[in-house]
């Protein structure tokens, strides 16, 4: 798998990229590549959210001031899995799903 970054959010949690995940966010919004170390710096810095139905998805989100002025936070996906290692352990495989922004009322 291409991977275009790997991150630490701020828990400790291994996060990566993939060029597929990009390339799949910006099919709809191509304004977004000018984004990309805003992205990064989302799951590095950003809040998240734990998703009530899968609680193993979760929404980094962070304010993002060049987005302005329809949107104002940079929205990040985030799947927690684990996966079979080469040595047969079990190692986490957390990725970005997809990206996206959004405005939210009272937040800058």
């Amino acid at each position: 798998m291409d991977k275009l970054w790997e991150a630490y959010d701020r828990y400790g949690n291994r996060i990566y990229l993939a060029t597929e995940r990009w390339n799949h966010a910006l099919e709809k919004r191509p304004w977004l590549a000018e984004f990309f170390d805003d992205v990064r710096d989302t799951v590095r810095y950003g809040r998240r959210q734990q998703d009530p139905l899968n609680p193993q998805k979760y929404k980094y989100y962070r304010p993002c001031p060049n987005l302005e002025p329809e949107y104002n936070h940079i929205v990040v996906i985030v799947l927690f899995k684990m996966k079979m290692g080469d040595a047969g352990q079990m190692v986490t495989n957390n990725y970005v799903v997809n990206v996206w922004a959004v405005y939210i009322y009272g937040k800058r």
